[in-house]
């Protein structure tokens, strides 16, 4: 699973390093790495991870995370394998407004 991507470059996920103050909230709520302390600071490792849950700006005191929890194509993805049906964010019928 260490290698598990959801979706290329479509992460609503931002991060501000300089706001940063090491108190390594996000590293430890995290379900998927994507933050990693470096000289530290966190920093993000892979992007791509993110599958937008929200945990690491809910728990980030310094404000340094902002992420637009459940929302795009994630979403879709994460309500589809509780559905057990195929993820439906309306790529197929809209191009312009799904994923980006």
């Amino acid at each position: 699973m260490d290698n598990q991507v959801y979706l290329k470059n479509v992460v609503s996920l931002d991060f501000d390093p300089s706001k940063c103050t090491g108190c390594r909230n996000c590293v430890e709520v995290c379900p998927h790495q994507v933050f990693k302390m470096i000289n530290k600071k966190a920093q993000i490792i892979n992007r791509d991870k993110c599958m937008e849950c929200g945990a690491c700006a809910l728990n980030c005191s310094a404000k340094a995370i902002s992420v637009k929890s459940g929302v795009g194509c994630a979403t879709a993805v994460i309500y589809s394998y509780f559905s057990k049906g195929e993820p439906t964010c309306g790529c197929s019928s809209n191009k312009e407004s799904c994923c980006n």
